[in-house]
Order: C-alpha cells, then sequence, then structure tokens
C-alpha cells in the first residue's frame, strides 16, 4: 500500500520528460495515474505500461490544449475511463506540468508566440484546474510545475517566462482559496532537467558543462529530482503546506 493507494491522478504532458517521471512515481506510490499526452499516443502508452510493470495502474488520456473545449475533452477521457473500471468521476491529484515554450527575446516577438505560448501555458491552465476542482474533494492536491525563470532573469524566453510567472500567481491565489475546502495548491520550479525542451543545449560538452555548472551541485537535474518533491506535496504528509513556490534547481544561481 503505497501513499497515494486508493488516489486518482492526472499528470498532463505526462508522457514525457518531467512528466513521465511525475507520473511513474506517482503510479509508484499507488495513484491511479492519468497519463495525458497531446500528439504521441505510443510514448503515452510507454508510460502506462512501465507503470503497470511496476506494480501501479494508469491509462493514456489524448487533448491537445489550447484550443477550445481542451479541457472537457480531457476531462471527458479522463471520466470515461474511470467509469470503465467502475468509479465515479472524481479527481484527488492533478499535476499541471504541459507547457509549450519558444525561444525568444523581446525583439524576435511575434503576437502568433505569444498566443500560442499564454494559450497553453496560462488559459488551458486555468481552464484545467476549473474542471479538475468540479471533481476534487477534500484532501485534494494541486501541484503546478513552473519554473525557475520567475525567480532567474531568462530574456533569451521572455513569453514562456512570463508564462510561467502567472502560474505562480494563480498557485498563491487558489491557495487562499481552496484552503477551506482541504486542498493545497503548491508549485514546484525546475531549472536545467534533462528533457527533450533542451536537448539542443546539451548537444556538446561545453554546453551541458555550461548547464551542469548552474546548480549548486554541478549536474544537470533528472526527472526523477523533480517527481520526488511533486510525490511529497501529492502526498498527505504535505497536508499543512499549501500556497508555496518551491525551487527545483538544485540550487541554480545561488
Amino acid at each position: 500500500m503505497g501513499a497515494l493507494a486508493g488516489r486518482v491522478a492526472l499528470v498532463t504532458g505526462g508522457s514525457r520528460g518531467i512528466g513521465r517521471g511525475i507520473a511513474l512515481r506517482l503510479g509508484r506510490d499507488g495513484a491511479l495515474v492519468g497519463v495525458h499526452y497531446g500528439s504521441s499516443k505510443e510514448a503515452a502508452e510507454e508510460v502506462v505500461a512501465e507503470v503497470r510493470a511496476e506494480g501501479g495502474e494508469a491509462f493514456a488520456v489524448r487533448a491537445e490544449l489550447g484550443v477550445p473545449g481542451d479541457a472537457a475533452e480531457l476531462f471527458g477521457g479522463v471520466d470515461e475511463e474511470l467509469r470503465l473500471r467502475g468509479l465515479e468521476p472524481r479527481l484527488d491529484v492533478l499535476v499541471n506540468n504541459a507547457a509549450t515554450s519558444g525561444s525568444a527575446r523581446i525583439d524576435e516577438v511575434t503576437p502568433e508566440l505569444v498566443d500560442r505560448i499564454c494559450a497553453v501555458n496560462v488559459k488551458s491552465l486555468v481552464l484545467v484546474v476549473q474542471e479538475a476542482l468540479r471533481r476534487m474533494g477534500e484532501g485534494g492536491r494541486v501541484v503546478n510545475i513552473s519554473s525557475a525563470v520567475t525567480r532567474m532573469a531568462y530574456p533569451e524566453s521572455v513569453v514562456y517566462s512570463m508564462s510561467k510567472g502567472a502560474m505562480d500567481t494563480m498557485t498563491l491565489a487558489l491557495a487562499k482559496e481552496l484552503g477551506p475546502r482541504g486542498i493545497t495548491v503548491n508549485a514546484v520550479s525546475p531549472g536545467f532537467i534533462a528533457t527533450d525542451m533542451n536537448a539542443k543545449l546539451r548537444t556538446t560538452e561545453e554546453g551541458a558543462a555550461r548547464l551542469a555548472s548552474m546548480s549548486a551541485f554541478g549536474r544537470i537535474g533528472q526527472p526523477a529530482d523533480i517527481a520526488d518533491v511533486v510525490a511529497f506535496l501529492a502526498s498527505g504528509d504535505s497536508r499543512w503546506v499549501t500556497g508555496q513556490l518551491i525551487d527545483g534547481s538544485g540550487g541554480s544561481g545561488l
């Protein structure tokens, strides 16, 4: 019996990178994990298979985020999967990990880039949380995957940084709003983690060394480093922790 036995969790963007690591960890802890994906069903099914191979239970659910009806499509899929298992529609843990990025300094920003990033990282985020809260009861957990760029200047991706700042602000507001319902809301802010999103920056030894040097530990983070923090915030042990923006950057920028 894991710490999350009997709980239903949803990880958006759970088919790869940090989301994959989180889905695997929550599955090990006993949760029934919804692994959301936008385009790669094969990748999501691989995560589901790995969770099951480790003794857990999971399912894949597709929804394109940042388009009209995205949250309804996502939770329609989650609700259906629960019904197939004889469960009523509900959600105990929501991990908002899905995001889109785009490198652009202020003079390179286009209206299209702003629309795309904000549609996924801000608008969709709000609507997904809204749907989740209709299904979440006392003891629920909302964990937002933010970024260290909200405390360290990163002009190379100004719009992405702004979108994560919006997530941090929402974390604080919702923690205050949902406290009376016994729901905690927290954010985790990774630094550079070895994922597809920053693979180009690690293609050379010099590039990889530069990223590693940002951490106090002298290495690039791994998805499991973030997943372990999320596992605490998703568990009952975090019952007295809410409205926190937890730095998960390995001491980057100290």
